[in-house]
């Protein structure tokens, strides 16, 4: 009787631990969503270069009026543990103001501006004679805490999508178009956790601003623009926000499970204690 409550009541509060555990991953896992409702914060313009590349929340939708030819750019932040989605429609003219199809492509880089490949996606396609619009999507591998330097993977920083018609005729060169852009994320978890971290994201230009920072110095005593900056921006919840993961539950869920265990081993194997027929001295 003494063994079955012993393993009831460590059954009980094994099951409380683990519910409030879930319940604190669900929590995290809820408030780690890049989704947001709302364009009033997404940029109506894109830049020409990575240096004047328009910055766009993930969940945003960011537009821009451009003419076929221009180079279209804009920047995101992605985190450790993200899965980063780009989806891009072009608006075309009207099919008799266009009497060829131009092949449109988008491409993603790092902060270090490395090109990164696409898991999936069409990323580039052609314009059928007919077409009104093109779609185009791209989704990154998972971005690491840490990578060793010579490999090319997915880094916390900054992300630079560029937009542009692959290749054109000369019929084709300055047609007037509109752009869609809009980034969305996966979170990924433990599975992609890593054991290490970067010192900063990949932000450029953020290790000099802090050291004209620290020398005391402004943009306009260097004698540098304040436009030409490059993209600062970082996730709602700042960088490194998702250091919670569904490793930590699974963890804290085997650490209950061992300790149970061994709970069990031990009132299974202690015995019922000294027998009534030996003495006490014995």
């Amino acid at each position: 009787m003494r063994t079955t409550k012993l393993l009831a009541t460590a059954g009980l509060l094994g099951a409380s631990a683990l519910t409030a555990l879930l319940g604190a991953g669900t929590a995290f896992a809820g408030s780690g969503d890049s989704g947001s409702s709302g364009d009033d914060k997404a940029p109506t313009e894109a830049g020409t270069s990575f240096r004047t590349a328009q910055e766009v929340e993930q969940g945003r939708r960011a537009t821009a009026g451009a003419s076929t030819g221009d180079y279209l750019y804009w920047s995101f932040p992605a985190d450790a543990g993200q899965r980063p989605t780009v989806k891009a429609t072009v608006k075309l003219p009207d099919s008799a103001a266009r009497p060829s199809g131009a092949t449109w492509r988008i491409d993603v880089y790092d902060g270090l501006r490395r090109r990164q490949s696409c898991m999936y996606g069409t990323q580039s396609r052609a314009a059928a004679p007919d077409a009104t619009s093109v779609d185009l999507s791209c989704t990154l591998r998972t971005v690491r805490a840490w990578s060793e330097q010579w490999a090319n993977d997915p880094l916390p920083g900054t992300y630079y999508v560029r937009l542009t018609a692959a290749t054109l005729t000369p019929s084709d060169q300055g047609l007037p178009v509109s752009a869609e852009v809009e980034v969305t994320s996966k979170e990924v978890g433990g599975s992609s956790a890593v054991d290490g971290s970067l010192a900063a994201p990949l932000v450029p230009g953020s290790t000099t601003e802090e050291a004209a920072a620290s020398d005391g110095t402004s943009d306009e005593e260097n004698g540098s623009s304040t436009d030409q900056a490059l993209a600062k921006g970082e996730p709602e919840d700042g960088w490194s926000s998702g250091w919670w993961s569904d490793r930590w539950v699974w963890t804290a869920a085997g650490g209950v499970l061992a300790a149970l265990a061994g709970i069990g081993g031990y009132a299974l194997t202690r015995g019922t204690g000294r027998p009534s027929r030996v003495p006490p001295g014995m």
